[in-house]
This record gives C-alpha cells, structure tokens and sequence, in this order.
C-alpha cells in the first residue's frame, strides 16, 4: 500500500489537474491502481458516472488516466456556478439545490459538507491504491482556513504526502512559493513534501539556481521542473481559455462554430472536432463569424434562458435564423437543443428569475425546466443507423415534441432523444461528438467540396495522449524521490 499523494497549488490555474492526471497514468504503467480525488470543485463543467450520478468534468478525466470507471467518491461535492454569486450545489452526485457563495462559505454547515467529503475519501481509499487527491485554488486562503474543504484540512485527514505546484509561467514563482509555505499553520507545513514547478519555458539548466534557492528558503526538495508543452492535448476543466479559440473560418476544411454563450458548460464536448483534421473549429458571439461557419452549435448551458436572451439581444439569435434559411446545419446540445424550440419555461426559478421566453423556433418542441436533474450514461443509435454510440445526459429540462417529427436517437432502452428537421438537430446526449461515425454524418454534405480524410478516433487519441502527458512528466521528475514520500 501506498500513502495518498496530494498536489496542491499557489494558485488556480497552475496546472494540478493535469499533474494529478500525470501522476494517475504513472501510477497505473507502473502496476498499481491509482484513483483520483477533489473533495469540493467548482466548475461548469461537468460528466455523468456509469450508476447515473454527477461528477466534475476534471475527475472523470484523472479516472480515465487511471484506467477505471469515474465515480461520485472521486468528486463527491460539486458547485455549479448559475450566476456571479449563485451555485447550484451537487452532493455525493446529485443537486440539494442552489445556495449564495456568501451563505455557502459562511452558514454552518461545514461539519456535515466535512464528513460527507471525508467519508467518501475513506471509502475510495478501500479500493485503490494509491489515492491522488487535488486540492482548489490557492492553499493560502488563511481567510477560508476555517471553512476549508479541499486543501491542507482534506490533506490532514488523508495523512498525505502533499507537493505544492507553483505555474512559473506567470512569474512570481519564488514569491508564491514561499508565501504560501510561511502562511500554513505549522502543522500544515509538516504535510508538504516538496515542490513542483510547472510550465517552465526554455533552458531548464537556467534555472538550477532557482532550484537550489527555493529549497534554501523553503527547506524541501523541488521533486521537478516541468516544461511547458503545446503537443499535448488533455481535456481542460475550465472554459476560461475558449476566448483563445475564437479565429474565423478556413478555406479547404469543414468550419464549424461554437456559439460562445456566457454560461457555456460541458464544452469538452467539442475536443474531438478540434483534433479532427477535417475540420476548423472555432468559438464565436460574432455573427458575421457565425455565418462563415457551415455548421453552427448551440452548447450546454448552466443558464439557458438568460444565454437565449444574450442571443437576442446581440444579434445572434437571427444569424443563426439566417444561416439555417442558407442551407447550414445547426446542431443544438443540451441547453442549445432547448433554445431551438418554440418556448422555455422555468416555472421553478431554477436556473434564473426569467420564468418564460420564445425559443429561436427552429424544431417544433417545448421545455419546462423541472426540479429533479436527470444524469445518466447512455448507448445510442442515431438516425435509424445500427452502430451503438455512447454519451451522457446532464439536464433538468423535460421536453415537448409537438408535432410527428423523426427522434435523431434511438437510445439502448428503448427511449428516443432529440429530433431533426431538415439541416436542424436537437439532442441532449453530451459527448456525441466523441463518435466518429455521428461526426461523419454530420459533416458528410459538406465533405463533397472539401478534401476528403480518414475518420478521426478519439478514443486512440485520448490514450495516446495520457501516455505522453506521462511519459512528459516522469522524464523532467525524481519520481524515486515522490515514491519515498508515499511507500
């Protein structure tokens, strides 16, 4: 048995995620059976388990590298950002409902969030080994010390060995280093082992002196200076770099455009389509960029009136209206399929206070918002075809077709998903396009006047690239070193 491993960091964004994922791959090329886990994540991003429960996006791909299925132990609380202040709060897999930051962070009600979180550790601990557990953030927050759910508090109670990882990319990496070992309390600081330093950039002999400085003042090894890399595509948690991926449309490939809406979530629905070669994918809310695209997708939404209203009022909803009468196929996800109806209700408030609005009317349905969120894998066929492809549904919407119309899924239990009408399709099955033979169909018409290419397959690529994000990482670490922290 191993001790769990724990990667935390000086700040968001330094790249913990992807460490954890490094170090899941490590541990299982090197015969173990690692399991990921973050007791509290904060993401709009989000994925379905096999028994039809709700985890962070994030941990579903850490138990992909592992090699096992994802389960709600791995990830057992979830916030779901609605609005600035507003999260709707998953427990152990399934929504108690949206709650305030403010009341979040300060009611009592960290005791029973505490034992939940710790619990759930416990019982993951009995069936892997070793546990890799990711902290949230900064570990120096020493104003939400007390209210601490995922870093040094879950650290204690899983007596792990814990490495800090610092993002040197954005600078300040001796101060953020240091600062945050000098604001934990004593005990704290008896739990780190060492520190990481993530996204180096150009001569690493450069930074030999660095390295001996910081283990000078911080008085513990730097276990390894990771360059920085552009080669490796793993799923990203946060839609915060989507801004990066707005270009305009190529010549000589399939262009499709992703409406950049304000609460877009599940957006690692579109990976596959980015590393397809076939085709140019891009993010926009211009619509003159929207009508260069031949394929237009409307995403998920954590918020999906008032995004429809945002489509509206920018000009968005008619270009999308315009494209569709010039022959362009728009495909709606999800929140997106939603929008493509003749009427939105939340009679509820559960998304926000807008209660009704007129759909963009494209397919003939209905949605009412309603309390109980539906999450589960499911098998499919699509389009009267036989090959079974798989994706998940994550949605509290129920809806309406009005009229007879052709469901796009058949799906394993008989059930049928979504329609289409023309050039319109509507589904809620997230990661449908991780089947390569939906994309296909999906892009066939437009492949006429294009160069043709190979189907591309995501799965092989998702292998292929955890392999390398492992391999990355084990050659710039002294992994013997970690493994004399955990044995």
């Amino acid at each position: 048995m191993l001790k769990p491993l724990m990667f935390v960091g000086t700040g968001s964004d330094v790249g913990k995620s992807v460490i954890t994922a490094a170090f899941c791959r490590i541990f299982k090329q090197d015969g173990y059976t690692p399991a990921p886990f973050k007791a509290q994540n904060m993401a709009l991003n989000s994925f379905a388990t096999p028994d039809g429960l709700e985890i962070g996006r994030a941990q579903a791909v850490q138990a992909d590298a592992a090699g096992i299925p994802c389960h709600t132990d791995m990830n057992p609380l979830l916030l779901k950002p609605s609005a600035d202040t507003i999260c709707q709060v998953v427990l152990n897999g399934k929504s108690i409902g949206n709650q305030h930051a403010y009341d979040y962070f300060t009611k009592d009600n960290k005791t029973a969030l505490r034992k939940e979180v710790c619990a759930a550790f416990d019982r993951l601990q009995t069936r892997y080994n070793p546990i890799v557990l990711e902290g949230a953030g900064s570990i120096s927050e020493i104003n939400l010390r007390e209210v601490d759910l995922v870093n040094m508090s879950m650290a204690a109670h899983a007596n792990a060995s814990v490495i800090l990882v610092a993002d040197i990319d954005r600078g300040g990496v001796f101060a953020s280093v240091y600062g945050s070992i000098l604001l934990l309390t004593e005990e704290e600081r008896k739990l780190v082992k060492g520190i990481l330093i993530n996204k180096f950039r150009g001569d690493i002999r450069l930074f030999e002196s660095g390295v001996k400085m910081l283990e000078n003042l911080c008085r513990m090894p730097v276990v390894g200076v990771v360059p920085y890399f552009k080669e490796i595509h793993i799923e990203e948690e946060d839609s915060v770099m989507l801004h990066t991926k707005n270009r305009s449309a190529k010549d000589g490939k399939v262009n499709v455009a992703v409406v950049l809406l304000q609460h877009l979530s599940n957006f690692t629905d579109f990976n596959a389509l980015e590393h397809d070669s076939r085709i140019h994918l891009y993010y926009t809310n211009q619509s003159q960029e929207l009508t260069d695209a031949d394929i237009i997708i409307l995403p998920g939404t954590k918020n999906t009136l008032h995004d429809l209203q945002i489509l509206r009022r920018d000009g968005l909803a008619e270009a999308i209206i315009h494209a569709k009468q010039n022959g362009k196929t728009i495909l709606g996800i999800c929140g997106g399929f939603q929008m493509m109806g003749r009427e939105l209700h939340d009679p509820m408030c559960i998304e926000s206070d807008l209660r009704q609005l007129p759909g963009l009317n494209l397919l003939p349905l209905n949605t009412t918002l309603k309390g109980e969120k539906i999450t589960t894998q499911v098998n499919f066929k699509f389009n009267g075809g036989e090959t079974t492809c798989s994706g998940y549904e994550i949605h509290n919407g129920r809806t309406e077709i009005l009229s007879s119309i052709t469901p796009l899924n058949q799906k394993s239990d008989n059930t049928t998903d979504g329609c289409f009408i023309g050039n319109c399709y509507g589904t809620y099955i997230h990661g449908i396009l991780d089947n390569s033979e939906f994309v296909d169909f999906l892009i066939s018409s437009f492949l006429k006047e294009k160069e043709s290419q190979p189907a591309f397959d995501y799965s092989k690529f998702k292998e292929e690239q955890f392999d390398k994000l492992a391999d990355h990482v084990r050659n710039s670490v002294n992994l013997p070193l970690i493994y004399s922290f955990i044995q």
